[in-house]
């Protein structure tokens, strides 16, 4: 199946060689990656255009320098990339932060999944930043793909309408949770990790900060309340331990208590509150189920000795 990569790309000159290396390493390279210089002030496009010129499948493409730095501008130079791959022949699209890095059978595995299963929409894997791994440290689950390398299959992500642009961020969630509410598969695929070399939202802010800003989301998305009370309270074993759950906490109730408008439809907050009744119902039946064999464990352990 043929695949083509877009990568929006801002002030990334200490990561993305890294992303560049990984892509051109592949042992199964895309038609087209169009990586989108959006008003970069370092480095970033004078790095870019060293590599394409070694390799004709690279374009560069640079956007003026602007003011504007939220994720609504992300979405802005995506499109721009996408304007540029409309008469190439594809089955498979692939959005890609130009701060990752992966090994060389990763996108060629990707591919394959696409291949093997017709109903996948949406296809990824979990990622390693340091001393995280978002598939054992997430909420999110095996359906949910992370925004830093997400492929869609061509006709899923005309089905969405692509990416839309929100300033406060979620375009990836939006994106993928629309796929599932319109019937297609999402998978994150364990077998594969990608690396983020950059902590996810601190490219403008610090830990604490962006921790907040992610409860923030969490209630513009249209997260329900209680399946954000236990994010938060599981958060607090991690670093920063407790403070790490109650600034994610503070941010969903602040953005309650101010009313931040809703980044989703009426209809994809009721999908989105269903599934996650749908996976609390499976944790609590978990924990029940544990609790039930605990004491019978305990016991036959005291007989046998």
């Amino acid at each position: 199946m043929r695949y083509v990569l877009i990568s929006a790309a801002h002030n990334e000159e200490s990561f993305i060689q890294n992303t560049l290396d990984s892509v051109c390493s592949q042992s199964l390279l895309p038609e087209r990656w169009i990586v989108v210089d959006d008003g970069s002030t370092d480095r970033t496009a004078q790095i870019v255009r060293t590599y394409s010129k070694r390799f004709a499948w690279i374009e560069l493409l640079s956007r003026p320098s602007h003011r504007e730095r939220n994720f609504a501008a992300k979405v802005h130079a995506f499109a721009e990339g996408l304007s540029r791959i409309r008469r190439i022949d594809y089955e498979v699209i692939g959005n890609l932060d130009a701060d990752v890095s992966f090994e060389a059978d990763y996108l060629d595995f990707l591919i394959r999944q696409f291949a093997a299963d017709p109903a996948l929409g949406v296809a990824g894997t979990p990622f390693l930043e340091e001393g995280y791994d978002s598939a054992r440290h997430s909420f999110e689950g095996v359906n949910h793909v992370a925004g830093g390398v997400q492929l869609f299959r061509r006709k899923c992500f005309d089905d969405i309408g692509g990416y839309r642009p929100n300033r406060a961020g979620g375009i990836d969630w939006i994106a993928v949770t629309t796929a599932r509410m319109k019937g297609w598969k999402t998978q994150s695929f364990p077998e594969k990790r990608f690396i983020h070399h950059r902590r996810l939202g601190t490219a403008t802010r610090g830990t604490l900060a962006s921790i907040y800003a992610h409860g923030e989301k969490d209630y513009y998305l249209g997260g329900s309340p209680v399946w954000q009370l236990l994010r938060a309270a599981y958060r607090m074993k991690r670093r920063p331990v407790i403070v790490g759950g109650l600034a994610l906490a503070l941010g969903y109730g602040s953005a309650a208590l101010r009313r931040i408008p809703l980044a989703v439809s009426p209809e994809l907050m009721r999908f989105h509150r269903a599934e996650q009744w749908t996976k609390l119902k499976a944790i609590l039946y978990t924990l029940m189920r544990l609790r039930a064999v605990e004491p019978f464990s305990l016991g036959s352990s005291t007989a046998d000795r």
